[in-house]
């Protein structure tokens, strides 16, 4: 499933799916990865399947238009890299008394 971005609003990220639906995002982070550019967000409202708790791991290409596309993360290796590294940038940010 991949997703073009519609708005950004602060850290609302508003995309649309393959089919047409608008569903609304909050940015938890941005993270490099080897060579790659990733967003977490998690859904404004609850999406099927989720946890509240829960975020996806959305790939963040350019496209020729020039607008940022996001593309639903699948592979879980990578999924865990960003979220440990997610984790990491946390922790470095608290030990350094930033957050």
């Amino acid at each position: 499933m991949s997703y073009e971005e519609l708005e950004e609003e602060d850290d609302i990220v508003t995309l649309l799916t393959d089919n047409g639906e608008e569903v609304d995002f909050v940015e938890i982070a941005g993270i490099a990865y080897k060579g790659e550019f990733y967003a977490i967000l998690q859904p404004v409202e609850l999406l099927e399947g989720m946890e509240e708790d829960e975020a996806l791991v959305f790939k963040v290409t350019r496209g020729a238009d020039g607008e940022d596309h996001f593309n639903i993360e699948l592979d879980d290796e990578i999924i865990d890299a960003v979220f440990e590294e997610y984790n990491r940038l946390l922790c470095d940010a608290e030990a350094a008394g930033e957050v």
